[in-house]
C-alpha cells in the first residue's frame, strides 16, 4: 500500500495510523495463547495422550499437537486424561471409543546422549482398531515444537486427506516504544525470531514462494522503500527506491518477479520489477490509484485494488499488464485482496457500516461470505493448504492475530502476553 493511497483514502489512513501507533511490545520469549472458539460441522473427535517422558522435556508435545488440530477446525479434542501411552502401546480401543474418540495419538520423548531429543508417535484408528502409522524425529531442543507440528501435519493428512500446514511459518510486525520489528514464527505464533529491527516503521511483509525470503516496506529512509530479506542469513537487498513511494510488494509464483506500487510517475501505479531489482515495467496506464497487487497462483493474473470506479474495489488483469476487469461488486469499499493457493478463494476486507470485516469470495460463481463480526480486520493471508486464513484485528482494545476456517465457524486467537501484533503473512510449505 502506498502513502498516496492512504492519503486519498481516509478510512485506510485511519487504520494505517492506528496500526503504527498501537503496535505494542512482543517478547520473543513470550508464549502465545491459542484460544479456540466456535463449533464446526463434522469435526473429527481425536484424543492426544500425554507423551511418555514429556514431563522432563522443555516442550509438552501432546499439548502442541492438540492445539494445532483444534485450531484447524477439522478436529474436536477428546479428554485423554487417565493414562500415559507411548508409540509401542496398543490402546484399549473399547475404552477410547467409550470416551468418544475416533482416533488416538500417543508417543514418547526421550533425551539422547548427544543432547538431542528423540520424539516418536503413533496414530490409531480406534473405531477399526487399526494402526495408521507413525514416525520418529531426532531434534535439538529448539526444534521440539517443529517436531510437534510435524506430528500434527501427519495426523491431519492421514485423517482428512489434505496436507497439514502446522509446520509452516508466519511473519508479522510489532512495535515497542520506537522500535519496529519483523518476526518469523511458527504457524501458531510461537517460537518467534526477530528478522529485522528498525527505529522506523516496517510494513507489508510478503513471503517468497520458496520461503527463503521476505519482501517488505521500510521507512528508514523517511519514505517507503522495498527490500528483500534472506531469512536464513539476515542479508537484504534493495528492490525499489524510486522517486516518491515504493510499496505493496507481491511475489510472482516463480519467484522471479515482484509486483509493486510506485508513485514515481505521479499517482500510485502498478509495476513489475525483477526480484533482484532493476528497472521496473509499468503494468497499466491509469489515472486512478492502483495498489495492493497479488498474483494468482498460476501466475497468469494480478488482482489489485483501484478506485477507478469511484471507490476502492478489487480488479484483475493479465500479469503482463493491460485492461482490467472488476471482481468485487458486493459492498462499496473492498481492499486487501489475497488468493488461496488452490485458486478457489479470494479473501479481502470490506467496509460494512463503517466496520472493516473479513470477507471470502468463491471465484467460480462469485458467492461472498462475511467471516467475522469484528470491526477492524486487516491483512488477511491464506495458509498454504488453503484451509485457514490468518488476519489482524482488534479485540478488547488490543491488536491481535486470528485464524479462521473458511466457513467462519472456528476462530483461534494468537496473542502475546504483552503487546500488539500486526501485518501477518503466512509462508509457504517448506521444501
Amino acid at each position: 500500500m502506498t502513502l498516496d493511497t492512504l492519503l486519498r483514502w481516509p478510512a485506510l489512513l485511519r487504520i494505517f495510523a492506528m496500526g503504527l501507533a498501537m503496535l505494542g511490545a512482543a517478547s520473543v520469549q513470550a508464549q502465545f495463547r491459542v484460544d479456540v472458539a466456535g463449533i464446526g460441522l463434522n469435526q473429527l473427535p481425536v484424543a492426544v495422550s500425554a507423551f511418555r517422558g514429556e514431563d522432563a522435556a522443555p516442550q509438552k508435545i501432546a499439548a502442541i499437537v492438540q492445539a494445532d488440530l483444534e485450531r484447524s477446525g477439522q478436529f474436536r479434542a477428546v479428554d485423554a486424561a487417565g493414562g500415559i501411552l507411548d508409540e509401542l502401546s496398543r490402546p484399549d480401543v473399547t475404552l477410547w471409543r467409550q470416551k468418544g474418540a475416533d482416533s488416538l495419538v500417543s508417543g514418547s520423548v526421550a533425551r539422547l546422549a548427544d543432547g538431542r531429543y528423540d520424539v516418536r508417535f503413533r496414530l490409531w484408528d480406534v473405531v477399526r482398531g487399526q494402526d495408521l502409522g507413525g514416525q520418529s524425529y531426532a531434534v535439538t531442543q529448539g526444534d521440539l515444537r517443529l517436531a510437534a507440528h510435524r506430528i500434527a501435519d501427519f495426523v491431519y493428512e492421514k485423517l482428512t486427506g489434505d496436507k497439514g500446514a502446522f509446520s509452516t511459518r508466519i511473519a508479522y510486525v510489532t512495535k515497542a516504544a520506537q522500535r519496529y520489528q519483523l518476526w518469523v514464527a511458527d504457524a501458531d505464533g510461537e517460537n518467534a525470531q526477530s528478522a529485522l529491527a528498525s527505529p522506523e516503521p516496517i510494513i507489508s511483509p510478503a513471503w517468497s514462494p520458496n520461503g527463503n525470503q521476505l519482501a517488505y516496506v521500510s521507512f528508514e529512509s523517511r519514505k517507503p522503500v522495498v527490500y528483500s530479506h534472506d531469512v536464513a542469513s539476515g542479508k537484504r537487498r534493495l528492490i525499489a527506491n524510486f522517486k516518491g513511494s515504493n510499496s505493496a510488494p507481491a511475489w510472482s509464483p516463480d519467484g522471479r518477479t515482484l509486483a509493486v506500487t510506485l508513485s514515481r510517475d505521479g499517482g500510485s501505479q502498478l509495476f513489475a520489477i525483477d526480484s533482484s531489482g532493476g528497472e521496473p515495467r509499468r503494468l497499466a496506464q491509469s489515472g486512478s490509484i492502483d495498489t495492493e497487487p497479488v498474483y494468482s497462483p498460476d501466475g497468469k493474473h494480478i488482482y489489485f485494488v483501484s478506485d477507478r470506479g469511484g471507490a476502492p474495489q478489487i480488479y484483475r488483469m493479465s500479469a503482463a499488464g493491460g485492461a482490467a476487469e472488476r471482481v468485487t461488486f458486493t459492498g462499496s469499499y473492498n481492499i486487501s485482496p489475497t488468493l488461496s493457493p488452490d485458486g478457489r478463494w479470494l479473501a479481502y476486507i470490506s467496509r460494512v457500516n463503517g466496520a472493516f470485516k473479513l470477507h471470502l469470495m468463491e471465484l467460480v460463481g462469485g458467492a461472498v461470505t462475511a467471516l467475522t463480526d469484528t470491526a477492524a480486520d486487516e491483512s488477511p493471508s491464506f495458509a498454504p493448504n488453503s484451509r485457514l486464513i490468518v488476519y489482524a484485528t482488534q479485540q478488547q482494545g488490543r491488536e491481535v492475530l486470528m485464524t479462521t476456517t473458511l466457513d467462519g465457524r472456528i476462530k483461534a486467537r494468537l496473542t502475546g502476553q504483552s503487546g500488539n501484533i500486526r501485518e501477518p503473512d503466512w509462508g509457504p510449505f517448506q521444501k
